[in-house]
């Protein structure tokens, strides 16, 4: 595979790209439900592109209520090869400071609410998500941003709570004792579906705060991530397009982390034991090991 196609997951405001080429917004129906809104088809640089925002354009989905098993399932149908997350996040650490961007790279999924797997009964599989991201994507979104003028951190350790209220003092200060660098509602399980499906997925942080246990700064509420992300927004939008150009440079290679093929060795179910209506479900997400 040589091409190209990135799903990017994030706000609205990200799309307003100059010079984006033929736009359509496209609704695509999956087995799992209705995304969280039509997916934006889109070309730059030769770059094939589809944009989705992630709690709808209008902001009217919670990180509980966003089907994220629909989202992963609509950018596959759309002929996605890797998806780029952009998330506001709030800091654990003094020196991840609010306006930084972060290249995460470890998860901590403290979610209880949501659907995790594509599969289950009828057709069980175990995918490693002992290194969740892409390195490559990861390492090419960094660098893009960094050409966009932003601050940016190439590692951190994103825990990712339920919501949709912030936390307690208590929690925030339970996490920086855990060694999590940033936090936030939404990349869980979203990182987890990307690699059932054999996407490559990476995330950058935009951070917005210090979450409730800095002394020095007033406790997180929405006025405030607001503020900080339109400050980002330029470079937000910057980063995104930094990192189309870099990959319209480059022919796509399989990733080094063999992340297309996963699940050749995930997928524990016999044939003749697998639900023909798991199956088809399926359809997408595991079309190459099912169809073979």
């Amino acid at each position: 595979m040589s091409e190209w196609i990135l799903g990017v997951i994030g706000g609205s405001g990200l799309y307003n790209i100059d010079g984006l080429e033929n736009q359509q917004w496209i609704e695509i129906e999956t087995p799992w439900g209705a995304p969280s809104d039509h997916i934006l088809f889109a070309e730059f640089a030769g770059v094939k592109l589809r944009f989705l925002p992630r709690h709808g354009r209008a902001h009217a989905l919670s990180p509980t209520d966003v089907n994220y098993r629909a989202n992963i399932d609509a950018l596959k149908r759309a002929g996605c090869t890797d998806v780029l997350s952009l998330s506001a996040v709030g800091s654990l650490r003094e020196d991840y400071a609010p306006g930084d961007f972060v290249q995460i790279d470890q998860y901590i999924d403290r979610t209880f609410a949501r659907e995790k797997s594509f599969f289950g009964k009828g057709c069980v599989a175990h995918v490693s998500v002992a290194d969740p991201v892409c390195a490559r994507l990861s390492d090419l979104a960094g660098q893009a941003a960094r050409k966009a003028g932003a601050k940016v951190h190439e590692r951190g350790t994103y825990l990712t709570m339920e919501g949709p209220q912030f936390s307690t003092r208590a929690e925030s200060e339970l996490y920086r004792q855990w060694g999590c660098d940033i936090i936030g509602m939404t990349n869980m399980p979203e990182a987890k579906l990307a690699r059932e499906a054999e996407l490559c997925y990476a995330s950058l942080g935009m951070v917005t705060d210090y979450d409730c246990w800095h002394e020095g700064h007033g406790n997180v509420d929405v006025s405030s991530v607001i503020a900080t992300l339109m400050g980002n927004a330029d470079k937000g939008r910057d980063s995104v397009r930094h990192l189309i150009t870099a990959l319209s440079k480059m022919a796509r290679t399989p990733s080094p982390q063999a992340i297309e093929t996963n699940l050749d060795v995930a997928i524990i179910t016999a044939p003749d034991a697998r639900d023909p209506a798991r199956m088809a479900k399926l359809d997408a997400v595991a079309k190459r090991v099912l169809s073979s």
